[in-house]
C-alpha cells in the first residue's frame, strides 16, 4: 500500500494533490464526530432490538413498505444508470486515464486482484443463492416471465452480473482516482470535492461518510446472517445437530466475528489476499466437481441459453416496477428480489468500492471497469449455470429441492444427490466461513478508514470495534427474526441503503467532472487549440 508521503507528491502529469490531503500525516487520527455519531446510533439500534424486538421489527417493516412503494423506482432507475455510466467511461476518452501516476505499474498481480475483489464482492451470496435463486425463478416464475429455464437463469444473471458490478465500479473508481491520481484522502466524501469543493470537508462530508459506514455495516451484517444460516443448515444436513436454532446461529456469528477481526488487524496483504486465494481454489474445486458429476450437458447448454435470454430480456427486466396492475404481486416480488438486490449491492458499495480502490492502484480506468464488471459477471454466469443447472435438473427429475424447509438448505439438498455428498457439504461450509471472514475483514477495515480520516492503515481498536459491531448487528437480526430471519436481513439492508443511493448519484456527477479535468484528457484538447492559433494557421486563414 502507498504511504501518505508517496501520495502527497501527486501524480506525474496530474494537477497535484488536493487540499484536503494532509502530507506527512502518518498516524491514524480518529474523526470523533463521524465515529461517535455512528457508534451511538448503532448502540441504540442494538439496545432497541434487545429490549423491544417486536417494536423494532414492526417499525422496520413499516419503513420497508414505504420505501418499496415510494422509492423503489429510484433503485431501479439508478442501477441501470450506473451500468450505462460505467460502459461510457470504459469505452470513451476517459478509459486511458491511470489510477495513479503516469506509467505506474499495478500493485497486485491480475490473478490475486481478481480473487480479492471477487471474494470481497459477493462470495457468500453466490454460495447462498447459487442453487436457490435459479430454482426459485424456475418453480415460481417472476411476474411477466415465460417460465422457461432460460428465463429463470436470465433473471438470476440480471441480479448478479452487469448491474451489481457496475454499482461497485462507480464507487471504486471515484475513490481510486481521487486517492492515487489526485492525492486525496481515501474517503467517500473526498470524492465529492469536484462537486462540493471545500464543503466536502465540512458537515455535508461528515454526513456522507456516516451514511457510508451505516450502509457498509448493515450490508455486511446481511451477508454474515446469510452465511450463518447456510452453515447452520449444513450442521443439520450432515447430522451434526437435529435442528440449528437461533442460539447456534448467534454462536456461529460470534465465532466467525472473532476470526474476521483477527484477520482484519493483520492487514490486507497478510489477511484478505491469503484468504481470497485459498477460497478461489476451493470454489474452483467445488464448481468443477459439480460440473463433472452433475448434469454436464445441461450446464454446457445453459451457458449460451442464459446469455441469449439475458440479452433479449434485459430491457424488460430493467423496466419492471411496482406500476404493474396486478394487485401488488410485482411490488411484492420486487421487494424480495430486485429491490433487495439493488439495495444490497448499494449497501456494499462503500466497503467494496473502497476495497477495490485499495487493490487497484496502477490500473487504467478501462482496465478497472473491464476487470471489475466483465470478469466477475462471466464467473457468475458459469457459477449459476453449474449450480442452478444442477438444482433445476434434480427438480425436473422429481427431487423437490424447492419444497425443502429453508432456502439455505437447497444447496446441501442438491449435493446430497451427488457422489461424496458429505465431503462436498463440508467444503461448502468451509467456503462460506472463509467468504464470511474475508468479506467482513474488508468491511471492518474500510469502516475504520472512514472513521479515521481516510487512513489506509486504521488503528486496530477501531477495526475491532466495527468488526464486533457488525457481528452484533447480524446476531441481533438473526435473534429477533427467528424463523423469518432472511426477511429481517433483507429489510434492514434496504432501509440502510436507501439514503446512500442518492449519495451514489452525486458521486457519478463528481467523478465525471473529475475525469473531465484530467491532464490526459485536457492535453489533446489544449494541443488542438494551440494548433489552430499558430502563425502558420493564422496565415492560412
Amino acid at each position: 500500500m502507498a504511504t501518505n508521503t508517496e501520495r502527497s507528491q501527486g501524480s506525474a502529469g496530474s494537477n497535484g494533490p488536493d487540499t484536503n490531503f494532509l502530507p506527512g500525516d502518518q498516524q491514524p487520527r480518529t474523526d470523533f464526530l463521524v465515529f461517535g455519531i455512528t457508534a451511538a446510533i448503532t448502540a441504540a439500534i442494538l439496545v432497541w432490538g434487545l429490549v423491544a424486538a417486536d417494536s423494532l421489527d414492526s417499525t422496520t417493516s413499516t419503513v420497508l413498505d414505504w420505501l418499496v412503494k415510494n422509492i423503489g423506482w429510484l433503485f431501479i432507475i439508478a442501477a441501470s444508470g450506473f451500468v450505462i455510466f460505467s460502459i461510457y467511461l470504459a469505452v470513451g476518452k476517459f478509459g486511458k486515464i491511470p489510477l495513479g501516476k503516469d506509467g505506474e505499474k499495478p500493485e497486485f498481480k491480475t490473478v490475486s486482484w481478481i480473487a480479492m475483489m471477487f471474494s470481497a464482492g459477493m462470495g457468500i451470496g453466490l454460495m447462498f443463492f447459487g442453487v436457490a435463486e435459479p430454482l426459485s425463478h424456475f418453480v415460481t416464475p417472476p411476474p411477466g416471465s415465460d417460465g422457461t429455464i432460460g428465463s429463470a437463469m436470465a433473471t438470476t444473471m440480471f441480479h448478479w452480473s452487469l448491474h451489481p458490478w457496475s454499482i461497485y465500479a462507480v464507487v471504486g473508481l471515484a475513490v481510486a482516482y481521487g486517492t492515487y491520481r489526485k492525492g486525496r484522502k481515501q474517503l467517500i466524501s473526498s470524492a465529492f470535492i469536484p462537486l462540493l469543493g471545500r464543503r466536502a470537508e465540512g458537515p455535508i462530508g461528515k454526513v456522507i461518510d456516516i451514511l457510508a459506514i451505516f450502509a457498509t455495516m448493515f450490508g455486511t451484517a446481511a451477508s454474515l446472517g446469510l452465511g450463518a444460516l447456510q452453515i447452520g443448515s449444513g450442521f443439520e444436513v450432515l447430522g451434526w445437530l437435529g435442528e440449528s436454532g437461533t442460539l447456534l446461529l448467534v454462536a456461529i456469528v460470534a465465532l466467525l466475528t472473532l476470526a474476521f477481526v483477527a484477520s482484519a488487524v493483520s492487514g490486507v496483504a497478510k489477511g484478505i489476499q491469503w484468504l481470497s486465494n485459498i477460497n478461489m481454489v476451493l470454489a474452483l474445486i467445488l464448481a468443477v466437481f459439480v460440473f463433472v458429476v452433475g448434469p454436464t450437458v445441461l450446464i454446457l447448454n445453459l451457458i449460451p441459453t442464459t446469455v441469449g435470454d439475458y440479452a433479449s430480456d434485459l430491457v424488460h427486466m430493467s423496466a419492471r416496477s411496482a406500476a404493474a396492475g396486478d394487485n401488488g404481486e410485482t411490488a411484492s416480488w420486487l421487494s424480495s428480489w430486485t429491490i433487495f438486490y439493488w439495495a444490497w449491492w448499494v449497501s456494499w458499495t462503500p466497503f467494496v468500492g473502497m476495497f477495490l480502490a485499495r487493490i487497484s492502484r496502477g490500473r487504467t480506468v478501462r482496465e478497472f471497469i473491464v476487470g471489475v464488471v466483465l470478469v466477475p459477471s462471466a464467473v457468475s454466469l458459469v457459477w449459476f449455470s453449474i449450480f442452478g443447472g444442477a438444482g433445476i435438473a434434480e427438480q425436473e427429475n422429481g427431487i423437490d429441492l424447492a419444497g425443502r424447509d429453508s432456502t439455505e438448505s437447497q444447496l446441501f439438498g442438491m449435493l446430497d444427490n451427488l457422489p461424496l455428498a458429505g465431503i462436498s457439504s463440508v467444503l461448502v461450509m468451509v467456503l462460506v466461513a472463509i467468504f464470511f471472514v474475508s468479506g467482513a475483514d474488508a468491511a471492518s477495515m474500510v469502516m475504520g478508514t472512514l472513521s479515521q480520516r481516510g487512513t489506509q492503515e486504521p488503528s486496530r481498536w477501531v477495526v475491532i470495534f466495527w468488526g464486533v459491531s457488525t457481528g452484533g448487528i447480524a446476531a441481533l437480526i438473526l435473534w429477533t427474526g427467528g424463523e423469518d430471519a432472511l426477511n429481517g436481513l433483507q429489510t434492514m439492508t434496504i432501509i440502510a441503503a436507501a439514503p446512500f443511493v442518492i449519495v451514489m448519484i452525486g458521486l457519478c456527477i463528481a467523478l465525471y467532472r473529475d475525469l473531465s479535468s484530467d491532464p490526459l484528457v485536457r492535453r489533446p484538447r489544449i494541443s488542438a487549440t494551440k494548433a489552430t492559433t499558430t502563425p502558420a494557421a493564422t496565415a492560412r486563414e
